[in-house]
């Protein structure tokens, strides 16, 4: 800095610069005299403000950290990056800095902007980095790491006991790699409590044992989030610097909850057994709960998944405190926290451990993972139903993640893997002066004559546009069909589905605004025809619905809300499924749902009678099942138990239609959900095949699957599916096998009552009943005795062959049509020829049926039932679940509780 550019930011800044001008200290300016705070600007000789954090940064040049042997220093190569970013040292061999420093615990965090520097190239960067006895990075690339998470910058944050008078930083090239060199752009070193032995740990096992900690243990700070609120700079944190990001994103599926900030009558007051410096009150004043809606509460819930290295422990922090009234007694809010399917803390009652509202308190966890490279950690909350809560529902307001150097002082994992296209390092040519000119030039010439082309091409199809536009305009106007001044906005338009005049109805009447009135067939333009689907108004779902009425609710899916309905005077009855804003199934399944329904009849699908886009809702209204979906009348239910023939014909109808999907459409459509919640069941026992949200047109001929991204519901994926990500027909017939077996031992396809883990699995448990012998041990109590033996065999068999790993294996949809067709012939002929008691309607009061309302009646109510907590495994991942007799069969994640897709 020269002494004009000084003059200039003294007339600025004032005093205070004048005093730091010419008093170089070794220590930033931020330090006070009973603490150390460090921060280096790396390559360089001058000093600069970060202004956003208030910080100031010396040139590591000025100092006496760095030795005397040759290092290179660079700036940044393109851009005006802030400050430590802007400027770099680079190693081609091991290089020290060494730092004085008191014994004690200290945060190290350092800085990194991959770039070309000097002659280098980003992409060669490899290198380790100790500090003293611990290995914070090995074999660390930047340029990999920022292209995979699509950073510009990274910063890497430690702590570290520091037992001795120095502290030696050593950054060595990779030895393993061409080429290979190391940097630095900012190194900060700042004196810091010990933050971890504040309060005890616990091993997230479900055994609630101390761990032992070691204070010579190193830390990496995985993540640092201010759950429910905003990011916050490092100046906003409690005297740390440290940030706090934003929660939202690492949020799983549809479930976000609902955020909120305390009331303004409550004040943030911190307990005399917690340090303030834990964390910043502006993270106890926000927080994320799961919403204000109990039953969907039940059957959901608050998922975060975080990314990090496999084969550590980690230690996380939950950081909570209740700030909205009336949360003020015990027993208000209760809930579960699980941490990689493992029962962190049951019955956690944030008003009990604290001691009341706006007191925040905080709880540490231990978990430890197995295997390397990168791994998904499941944080989970799911409120508590086994105690008399007023509130079901579940609060956090912060969360960090740390690993922990429990083994040989080691915090360092391998690179994360980046998308195949990011990896190539594009500036290797950097250098070449007179090729890069050459390429400018060439690139403006081509530049110019592309935009004229371009320009004369779009003149053109305007042109041209115009005039189909006014000779159709004066074909409609000659056939008085429609209205030129009725003009609709639809967001199926904006989303690709084209309007089309020609297919609205002739018999609509329409308003100037596009609202529809008479019978309501619509006046949106649509490509959908009118005579297959039916546009409402939102005016006419409001009616339909009573205003949304929450008593009208049948069930809440992965799109959204489902209620029951009335329209035309209230002569029909339909269903009416309200899209959710937050929901992962947005215009996408809007869209597939209404293509394929307009264009697929079949009596045993669900019919669509229309949708509704108004008021930036998306609302789709099908037929009315009177009897619910096939899961109702199977277990956890007050329903009267279905007969073998019933519960065949309806495997069979649910079978019919898939055979239509995958046989019978003009291309196969592969639905991608098939699930007993997915086959509806009209007033005559009639099932139909629904929910089409997430189908797939099928393959081609000469295709034998299509590569898409894995959706379904856990305990009926396809496990080939889950591994090679190519979707088939055979995925559905392996789900369908799932829906065999379950209509089979009435039992859900994933169980977490206190069981062995063998059997929580329905398909692979029944799989292996069914190998050994013993398939009627675990077949419905109900069903005992009715079933005729070659019936049972035929039926088994063909959903074993459905649940085959391999999709080649499996039979078709016809055959298995075929099968139960033959199986239910079986069990006519036995029942006629009296070998086998014949079932009974549903309808009828057998003894059989009193004796199954009996034992509903004497089940535990919900106000006595117990949460349980078991280990579940679906391609490789492990899914923490939990269980409640309370509202639904099983009370566990909201990707297998709501009946949607992940």
């Amino acid at each position: 800095m020269n002494h004009a550019t000084f003059l200039s930011l003294l007339l600025i800044f004032g005093a205070p610069l004048l005093s730091f001008y010419f008093t170089v200290p070794v220590l930033a300016a931020n330090s006070t005299s009973n603490s150390t705070h460090i921060l280096l600007s790396c390559g360089t000789s001058e000093t600069s403000i970060d202004y956003v954090n208030n910080l100031t940064w010396i040139g590591d040049s000025k100092t006496n950290y760095i030795s005397q042997k040759a290092s290179q220093t660079s700036p940044i190569p393109y851009g005006s990056p802030s400050v430590p970013y802007n400027n770099a040292r680079i190693f081609t061999s091991n290089y020290t800095y060494t730092f004085p420093l008191s014994p004690g615990r200290y945060f190290l965090r350092l800085y990194f902007n991959p770039a070309n520097y000097s002659n280098l190239i980003a992409s060669d960067s490899y290198f380790a980095v100790t500090a003293g006895p611990y290995t914070l990075l090995s074999n660390f690339s930047a340029w990999i790491t920022v292209t995979a998470l699509t950073y510009d910058y990274l910063v890497r944050e430690f702590s570290i006991n520091v037992t001795s008078t120095t502290l030696n930083l050593t950054f060595a090239p990779s030895t393993t790699q061409p080429k290979a060199y190391a940097f630095i752009n900012g190194i900060e070193i700042m004196s810091s409590p010990d933050i971890f032995s504040t309060s005890p740990a616990y091993l997230a096992d479900g055994t609630n044992s101390l761990f032992p900690y070691d204070p010579g243990m190193a830390f990496q700070t995985m993540y640092r989030l201010n759950v429910g609120g905003r990011s916050l700079n490092r100046f906003e944190d409690s005297g740390l610097y440290r940030s706090w990001d934003d929660d939202s994103i690492y949020i799983f599926g549809a479930d976000f909850g609902v955020t909120f900030q305390k009331d303004s009558n409550v004040t943030i007051e911190y307990p005399s057994t917690m340090p303030q410096y834990i964390a910043p009150v502006l993270v106890y004043e926000t927080a994320r709960s799961m919403g204000p809606y109990p039953k969907i509460n039940l059957n959901s819930n608050l998922t975060w998944i975080l990314n990090v290295d496999a084969g550590f422990y980690y230690l996380l922090r939950f950081h909570f405190c209740e700030i909205q009234y009336p949360m003020t007694k015990v027993n208000q809010r209760v809930f579960f926290i699980y941490i990689n399917n493992q029962t962190a803390q049951s019955q956690f009652d944030v008003i009990a451990y604290s001691g009341g509202i706006g007191i925040p308190i905080y709880m540490d966890y231990v978990v430890i993972t197995a295997g390397s490279g990168q791994m998904d950690m499941w944080v989970t909350l799911h409120p508590d139903l086994s105690t008399q809560t007023e509130y079901f529902d579940a609060i956090l307001n912060g969360l960090e993640v740390f690993k922990m150097s429990k083994v040989e002082n080691n915090l360092a994992g391998l690179n994360p893997v980046p998308p195949p296209q990011n990896i190539v390092d594009p500036t290797r040519a950097f250098n070449n002066k007179h090729k890069e000119s050459k390429g400018k030039v060439m690139a403006i010439i081509v530049g110019v004559v592309g935009s004229v082309l371009l320009l004369s091409f779009i003149v053109c199809i305007c042109l041209f546009m115009i005039y189909k536009q006014k000779k159709k305009k004066d074909k409609v106007s000659e056939e008085g069909k429609v209205s030129e001044e009725a003009t609709v906005w639809t967001p199926l338009s904006f989303y690709g589905i084209s309007n089309s005049q020609s297919d609205v109805s002739a018999k609509t009447n329409t308003t100037s605004t596009g609202t529809s009135t008479g019978n309501g067939t619509g006046s949106h333009n649509s490509s959908l025809p009118a005579n297959l689907c039916r546009h409402f108004s939102f005016h006419e779902i409001l009616a339909a619905t009573n205003r949304f009425d929450e008593a009208l609710v049948l069930g809440v899916g992965g799109f959204g809300k489902v209620y029951q309905g009335e329209i035309d005077n209230g002569s029909t009855k339909v269903a009416i499924k309200r899209g959710n804003p937050l929901s992962e199934q947005g215009i996408h399944e809007f869209q597939t749902e209404i293509e394929l329904l307009s264009k697929l009849r079949h009596r045993h699908l669900v019919s669509l009678i229309g949708y509704c886009e108004e008021e930036n809702e998306m609302i789709l209204v099908y037929d009315y099942m009177a009897r619910g979906t096939l899961r109702e009348h199977l277990y956890k239910t007050q329903n009267a138990p279905l007969t073998w023939k019933q519960r065949l014909e309806i495997c069979i109808g649910a079978a019919r239609g898939l055979h239509y999907l995958h046989t019978g459409a003009k291309h196969t459509v592969i639905h991608r959900d098939v699930k007993t919640t997915n086959i509806l069941l009209d007033e005559k026992w009639v099932a139909k095949v629904s929910d089409f949200g997430l189908s797939k047109t099928g393959p081609t001929l000469d295709h034998t699957h299509v590569s898409t991204v894995v959706k379904g519901s856990f305990g009926y994926l396809d496990p080939e599916y889950f591994r090679r990500q190519q979707l088939s027909e055979k995925s559905d017939v392996y789900s369908f096998g799932v829906v065999l077996f379950e209509v089979l031992c009435a039992r859900p396809p994933i169980i977490s009552n206190d069981v062995p883990k063998e059997q929580v699995n329905l398909a692979d448990w029944a799989l292996f009943c069914q190998r050994k012998g013993v398939l009627e041990e675990i077949i419905d109590s109900y069903l005992k005795g009715k079933i005729a033996p070659q019936c049972l065999k035929k039926y088994a068999e063909t959903a074993e062959k459905c649940l085959a790993d391999q999709g080649i294996d499996r039979p078709s949809i016809g055959d298995v049509l075929w099968n139960l067709e033959f199986a239910l012939q079986l069990q006519i002929n036995a029942e006629e020829s009296g070998s086998v008691v014949g079932g009974t309607t549903s309808g009828e009061e057998t003894p059989a049926v009193i004796l199954r309302k009996k034992e509903l009646a004497d089940e535990p109510t919900s106000e006595s039932t117990s949460t349980t907590n078991t280990t579940m495994s679906m391609g490789g991942r492990s899914i923490a679940s939990t269980d409640s007799d309370r509202l639904a069969p099983s009370a566990v994640f909201s990707e297998i509780m709501n009946p949607k897709g992940q």
